[in-house]
């Protein structure tokens, strides 16, 4: 047997489909060829382009866009290669599409919402995002689902159709400082002007906050509590991803300012009535 023989050679049969050696050779040079051609380009975006891109989730989500289209115009070749008609595969297959489609919509909802997440870009990699009241780093971005790595370092898998269709924030999408603020409440024999203050050096030597210009540390009075007068420290910080932290060295250093001043948190009170009947009933 010479090898045209052998490329003409039968593999497998069914019905009035068959495949021969040289269909399935040829669908293995195309899945090949497309892994390399993916490789080629990887390395053109992560090289040449970067500099233009000035953005490595940018080249993440052009990286995958030519990724998905390519892949899509080649699995098409390979079955067009091994003897595999759309059309007809289509059409002699209706039903079950149908019940896979009702089954997978939300399947399919996903990587719609995948792609427009790639071409849009207000998602990518690296931002911090807060998504049903968890605020994590996005550290990958997949057709159907991204990873989303926690302040506690556990990674989420969140479908994509959660940062298409509901209310998220993003925290990178907003200026390089963003605002936060930590309440506290004092009691009504505090010297207004003095909390303000010792509020205001609570946050003078932290390496995190800002302190000039429009970014600088403000006191606001906010309300006058049932058993408190509450007080807002809103501050500036370009290190959003563990903020929590810099508000819990706020709160220390509120604890520790306040005993030193001798500036009251107080209890939450309440006046409770008792009424007692006193009368009596006369006999019968």
């Amino acid at each position: 047997m010479d090898w045209q023989e052998l490329l003409r050679k039968t593999l497998f049969e069914f019905g009035k489909y068959s495949l021969t050696v040289s269909q399935l050779l040829v669908a293995l040079a195309i899945f090949l060829g497309t892994k390399i051609l993916l490789v080629f380009i990887r390395k053109v975006i992560s090289s040449r382009l970067h500099e233009t891109i000035n953005d490595k989730g940018n080249a993440y989500a052009l990286f995958q866009l030519f990724r998905y289209f390519i892949w899509i115009f080649s699995t098409l070749f390979i079955l067009d290669t091994v003897g595999i008609t759309l059309t007809y595969l289509l059409a002699g297959s209706a039903a079950l599409f149908v019940g896979l489609g009702l089954g997978l919509q939300d399947v399919f909802k996903d990587m719609a919402s995948g792609v427009l997440m790639l071409i849009e870009r207000n998602v990518k990699i690296d931002d911090v995002m807060e998504v049903g009241g968890i605020v994590g780093r996005i550290t990958r971005i997949g057709v159907r689902t991204s990873t989303l790595k926690t302040r506690d370092g556990i990674s989420m898998i969140i479908p994509n159709s959660s940062f298409v269709n509901e209310k998220v924030i993003n925290w990178s999408n907003e200026s390089e400082a963003t605002r936060f603020s930590v309440s506290v409440g004092v009691s009504y024999s505090s010297d207004e002007k003095l909390v303000k203050q010792v509020l205001l050096d609570c946050v003078v030597a932290h390496k995190d906050i800002l302190h000039e210009g429009a970014h600088a540390p403000l006191v606001r009075f906010i309300n006058f509590g049932d058993s408190s007068l509450d007080f807002e420290l809103l501050f500036w910080t370009n290190n959003i991803f563990p903020v929590e932290n810099i508000k819990s060295d706020i709160r220390f250093a509120i604890a520790a300012a306040f005993r030193q001043h001798q500036i009251t948190i107080p209890f939450p009170q309440r006046d409770l009535h008792i009424i007692s009947d006193r009368t009596k009933q006369s006999p019968d």
